[in-house]
This record gives structure tokens, C-alpha cells and sequence, in this order.
């Protein structure tokens, strides 16, 4: 689905969209009572049930067993005759594995080149060319077995005065690091681990272990030390338990601080950004607001040459030829493919299936199931080229549109893709979201006014603006886009107001 699809809003008058001329199904865009009409260029109806507000509506009778159509694609087949006018959801429909047909790329195109002009943010640049939008001084837990220390030393720095451009003493403690099976789970947490402790938003970093745990810290630095210019490394059991760690680190973070504090934000080209997105809570509204706008943003970061990544493997299924027919190359496509049938198998070794993924939130919302999830979550990622397909917490190569293999689970997929190198993350949600990063700004979009009104400190944006008719796809984007540069430049988010800082790294393999 494209934006221009949906770029044309109607005014609030009109009580339900359809999103493409070969839709079978409209959505309501507010409550619809029995006997309200509806009428389209090829459709008039009377609605012969209530219909919640984002939920679907038959346009015409729908034998069974046909397919159900939103945004022109499949979302899957009626189980029984559908009245027009009738509420289409989940009693009434089955999502199936459809077989899809991939357009492969029959050429390569090339990476894109910076325009000699682009709008600009302050940021903090890093020695090796990447641009930073904030300035923190990490201290990571190496395993939970230092969570306790870890989160003792930067709640010590609460109440202690930082220079202006030093954002805080950023805490990242969690539950793993011990009881891996050594192998691919455990050099998962590295590389996880790693790309937060190097990343263009961290001015230095202090890493606590415990000492005997399976992801030691020497694995983090080169052979035969615990230290370099911007990571220092302590361990509980040599430091002489948890209150002298704590003394040591304090000491470490205050020459660290020291150290950033001559560190200054300085003009950067946009194409500097590397922007995830990710969706949360979404509803029916996702896909018709805040996700093709956060599209058009993308999409015009990535005419920069910026990088916006797209992420949450679950919420491509059943929408991933609409990436496959825009991919830079086959080799490309192919590994997002490769991604997906991983995936499968993942979800198939716990005797679970793509479409376990939508919650009773979603379903409530409107959204049936996976595919019809999809097909919304991947507007998120706008129209552009997709440049490459990378692996969890992998490094993102920038220029252009990414995709990055992360569950749909909203703290494990922004671990990800901060570790991959993004410097800012919006998310969307239609039924609203506190979720924050301790080290990565995250811009809250809500999809519709509604929840933007109940969790108002929450949330940065309303997309809900195009479900009232007050403003189009283009128009919101574009306000994304100037909100991602002020961001950028040091605004803080609702998330960082509040002190949302969840982390959660993704565990693949069995506690042993």
C-alpha cells in the first residue's frame, strides 16, 4: 500500500474509508449505528449492525469462502456468507498462509548519493563519522547478576548536577548474561550488548560483571586489558563486593563525565539520522494514519540518503512482496526472505505460528489478524528502495531504507535496533504506549485523537488529525519529519520526560 492511496482524506462527514478502489470492505471511521448509509462511487448500503470505530464493514455480500479485501490485498477468506453491511471480523473471517508471488528485482540499483544541500540538526559527532542526538554515559549490566549494582550506580547520579550537553548516567540492566547455552544465543547478547556500548548517543560507558558469569566482560575488550578510551570494565568479585563496585564506578563515571563535558553539539546533514520505526498497540486506525505517515517521514529522510529502518519480522508476514517488488537487489530480497522463513521456524519450534502475534488490544482495535496487521505495519516503512535486510542488533550500513529481523515484542525490537546504530525511534500506537529507551530518543505517534487525548503526556504526536479530516498523509508526515530534526537537536520526547528507559535484550535459546 502506498501513501497516495489514502493521501486524499475526506472530511469527518463521510462515516467510513475505503482504502482502495478494489476493497470489498470499508472501515469505520467513528461508531456506526444500524441503518446508517454509506455510499461510494460503486457501492450504497445501509449498515445493518453496530460497527466499533476501526472495525470493518462488508461493502457487498461476500460468499463464503471469498477472499476479504483492505489497502487491494488479501487479508483473508470469509467462513461463512457476509451480508453488505455486516461487521467482518474475526467470527466471521479466517486468516490463512497465502501462497504470494514475488516481483524480483531484475537489476541492482545503487546506494543513494547525500544531496550537497539537506536540513540540519545539532548533534554529537563521533570519531568515526556517526552523529549522535544525544550525549550519555552508559553503565551496563553484563548479566542480571550485576543488575542490582548497576542500577545502584546511576540512581546514585539522580541528584547530581551534569554539565548542559551530558543527558544523564543511563542504567542498562536486565535478566540474562548467565544460564545461556554458549553459541549463538550468547554472541546475540554480545553483539546486543556491544552496539549500546558503542553507539553515537553514549559518550563513554562503564561495564559491571560479576565475574564468573557466561558473558564475561573481557569478551567486550581487546586481550589482556578491562579499559579503553570510552568503555571501562569492573567486576564484582575483584572489586570486593557490591558497595565497593559501586564506589569504583562512581569514580570511573565522574572522569567520564569530566570527559563529555567538553563534548558539543554541532550542525549535522539530516542524511547523518538513522531513524527506526516500530509500531505498538496498534488498531485498525495504524494503517490509515500514523504508519503512512511515519512512511512519508521515511521516505523523505531516505531521499536524503538518511536511514530509516524498519523492523518487527512478525508484522512483515503476509505483507513481504510488497518490500520484495522494491528491494535493491535480489540478493537483498532474498535475505528478508531468508529472515522470514528463520522466523518461522523460530515460532515452530514453541508450537507457535505468525498469527499468534496480534494482541487482544489489536483484535479489539479492529485487526482480524497477522496479514491485515502486516499490510498496515509496513507503511511504516513509505515507498523507498529497500537497500539492505540485516540480523538483530547488526550493524546498520546507512543510505536509504533497512529492514532489521526483530521479534514484534516492542522492548526487545527498540533493544535492536538501538544496538543496530539508530539514533532515534518513532513509534506508532493506536492503543496507546509508554515505552521508552535509556539512551535513544523515542517519539510517540498515536493514530487516532482518542488515544492522543487519554495518554496526552504519553504521546508526541496525533495522527488522528487524517482520520478527522483536519489534515492529510503528506501534511503529517511532514510535521513528523521537522519533530524527528528537533528531536534530534536535543527536544525531549514524552518518553524521556517521564524516565521511560526499558530495555529488554532478545533470549532465542534455552536457560540452562
Amino acid at each position: 500500500m502506498s501513501t497516495d492511496q489514502i493521501e486524499g482524506q475526506q472530511p469527518i462527514e463521510v462515516p467510513a474509508l475505503r482504502l482502495h478502489p478494489a476493497d470489498n470492505v470499508a472501515i469505520a471511521r467513528l461508531l456506526l449505528q444500524p441503518g446508517t448509509r454509506l455510499r461510494f462511487a460503486d457501492a450504497e448500503l445501509a449498515v445493518c449492525e453496530v460497527i466499533p470505530a476501526g472495525h470493518k464493514v462488508a461493502l457487498r455480500t461476500i460468499p463464503a469462502g471469498e477472499r476479504v479485501i483492505r489497502y487491494g490485498e488479501c487479508i483473508g477468506r470469509a467462513t461463512r456468507p457476509i451480508e453488505a453491511g455486516e461487521h467482518v471480523h474475526q467470527h466471521n473471517l479466517r486468516c490463512e498462509e497465502i501462497s504470494l508471488e514475488y516481483e524480483f528485482p531484475q537489476s541492482e540499483l545503487p546506494r543513494p548519493e547525500p544531496p550537497p544541500e539537506a536540513p540540519v540538526f545539532l548533534g554529537y559527532w563521533r570519531s568515526d563519522g556517526r552523529v549522535g542526538t544525544r550525549n550519555y554515559i552508559a553503565v551496563m549490566a553484563a548479566s542480571n547478576c550485576a543488575a542490582h549494582a548497576v542500577s545502584l550506580i546511576a540512581r546514585s547520579f539522580e541528584d547530581v548536577p551534569l554539565p548542559e550537553n551530558v543527558d544523564g548516567v543511563a542504567a542498562f540492566t536486565h535478566g540474562d548474561g548467565c544460564g545461556h547455552a554458549v553459541g549463538p544465543d550468547t554472541e546475540l547478547l554480545r553483539r546486543t550488548l556491544a552496539g549500546l556500548l558503542d553507539h553515537p548517543n553514549v559518550s563513554a560507558a562503564v561495564l559491571v560483571g560479576l565475574g564468573c558469569e557466561v558473558n564475561q566482560i573481557a569478551d567486550y575488550f581487546p586481550e589482556g586489558t578491562l579499559r579503553t578510551e570510552r568503555v571501562i570494565g569492573l567486576t564484582i568479585q575483584s572489586s570486593g563486593g557490591t558497595r565497593a563496585t559501586v564506589e569504583a564506578a562512581r569514580r570511573e563515571v565522574a572522569r567520564l563525565i569530566e570527559r563529555a563535558a567538553g563534548e558539543r553539539r554541532a550542525p549535522a546533514p539530516a542524511w547523518k539520522l538513522v531513524l527506526g520505526l516500530n509500531c505498538g498497540g496498534s488498531d485498525s486506525f495504524s494503517g490509515i494514519t500514523a504508519n503512512p505517515a511515519l512512511g512519508y517521514c521515511a521516505d523523505r529522510l531516505a531521499r536524503l540518503a538518511g536511514t530509516p529502518v524498519l523492523a518487527e519480522t512478525p508484522e512483515v508476514f503476509g505483507a513481504e512482496h510488497l518490500l520484495v517488488r522494491r528491494a535493491r537487489s535480489r540478493q537483498v530480497a532474498e535475505k528478508l526472505l531468508a529472515y522470514i522463513e528463520s522466523y518461522k521456524r523460530y515460532l515452530a519450534a514453541f508450537g507457535a505460528g505468525f498469527d499468534d502475534n496480534p494482541s487482544p488490544g489489536n483484535k479489539y482495535g479492529g485487526l482480524s489478524n497477522i496479514v491485515e496487521k502486516s499490510l498496515g505495519a509496513v507503511a511504516k516503512g513509505g515507498s523507498s528502495p529497500l537497500m539492505d535486510a540485516v540480523d538483530y542488533a547488526q550493524r546498520i550500513r546507512p543510505g536509504g531504507l533497512v529492514f532489521m529481523n526483530t521479534p514484534g515484542y516492542d522492548p526487545v525490537s527498540l533493544a535492536g535496533l538501538a544496538a543496530g546504530g539508530c539514533t532515534l525511534i518513532a513509534f506508532t500506537s493506536g492503543r496507546g504506549s509508554g515505552i521508552g529507551f535509556p539512551t535513544v530518543p523515542v517519539i510517540k505517534i498515536a493514530s487516532n485523537s482518542r488515544t492522543f487525548r487519554l495518554m496526552r503526556e504519553n504521546m508526541d504526536i496525533n495522527a488522528g488529525r487524517i482520520a478527522d479530516g483536519e489534515a492529510s498523509v503528506s501534511e503529517l508526515g511532514e510535521e513528523i519529519f521537522r519533530f524527528v530534526l528537533e528531536v534530534a537537536s536535543g527536544r525531549r520526547t514524552a518518553a524521556e520526560r517521564l524516565g521511560h528507559a526499558e530495555f529488554v535484550p532478545w533470549r532465542t535459546g534455552p536457560v540452562m
